[in-house]
């Protein structure tokens, strides 16, 4: 789901229909019953008037195991893989038409994967700069970007700052706190 009003169709649907479930962390529906075709087939028909749909569990699990796999790659590796993104998600994750993943992908996050990446990655320079302290050579380095300079100015598309004045902000809030 990506906006908030398609959550509310969503839950709104399933509150009418009697169906107990939970929201995860991204955002997917994950049902607390046993749910019968027709009962699924009915959702169906009422999201789909509203311009949604379900994701099967197939679906819904590769787009799952995509996220989890940007987020442990980009958040927890000391240093990307010398990999592209498209050769990590698509080797032995995906098994069928790509094109189609891209816009499953595309359809629940509201942005493609190359977008989700760029917006972890942009996470991390700020989570590297904040709490390792670590230099933007080092930054780019550890995030496989081609060169600082391309680096710098992804970021500043992404934030509206340079990561130079990021730190600075860090430095001063730094100041700012009581000792």
């Amino acid at each position: 789901m990506v906006s908030l009003r398609c959550k509310m169709i969503v839950k709104d649907e399933l509150k009418k229909a009697g169906i107990k479930f939970s929201i995860t962390p991204h955002d997917a529906v994950e049902f607390h019953q046993e749910l019968s075709e027709k009962q699924l087939d009915d959702i169906d028909n009422k999201l789909k008037r509203s311009g949604l749909e379900l994701l099967n569990k197939e679906n819904s699990a590769l787009i799952e195991r995509i996220i989890n796999t940007i987020h442990e790659l980009i958040h927890n590796s000391d240093k990307l893989p010398d990999l592209s993104f498209e050769e990590v998600i698509t080797g032995d994750m995906v098994s069928g038409d790509n094109d189609k993943i891209l816009q499953i992908f595309s359809d629940v996050k509201g942005v493609s994967i190359i977008q989700y990446i760029i917006t972890q990655k942009i996470e991390r320079i700020k989570e590297l700069i904040l709490y390792k302290d670590k230099s933007l050579p080092e930054i780019a380095d550890i995030l496989r970007y081609k060169n600082e300079d391309y680096m710098i100015a992804q970021f500043k598309k992404h934030t509206g700052l340079s990561p130079l004045f990021f730190k600075k902000l860090k430095e001063k809030r730094n100041q700012n706190l009581p000792q």
